[in-house]
């Protein structure tokens, strides 16, 4: 699932109703959610989007990073290569990657207090 924690008032553009939208262009295959109170992102230290969280079937973090390095500007393809790894990995049995890569993205746009 995607979670969506940005501050609608300010940045209309990252609301519900169009980033419905979004998800259904690009055809998403897993639920958009939004998180209007922001505590989800706070719980789980989001700081950027998109912040990759994977999970195992005990519900322990398996991973937390990057989808892939691709970066604007640095020319590296957009494979997911990071993500699709920690997947597989998980699925064989094996042991959390012991380097994970920060995710990078824009900012989580907080509300103001």
């Amino acid at each position: 699932m995607a979670i969506s924690s940005n501050d609608v008032v300010k940045y209309p553009d990252d609301a519900p109703d169009k980033m419905h939208i979004v998800a259904k262009v690009l055809r998403y295959p897993f639920p958009y959610l939004y998180d209007e109170s922001q505590d989800v992102a706070k719980a789980y230290d989001a700081a950027c989007t998109p912040d990759l969280y994977l999970f195992d079937s005990t519900d322990a973090l398996y991973y937390r990073g990057r989808l892939d390095e691709s970066r604007p500007g640095n020319d590296k393809p957009l494979n997911g290569f990071d993500l699709r790894n920690a997947i597989d990995d998980m699925l064989n049995g094996k042991t959390p990657p012991e380097k994970q890569y920060p995710a990078a993205g824009c900012n989580i746009k907080w509300k103001q207090m």
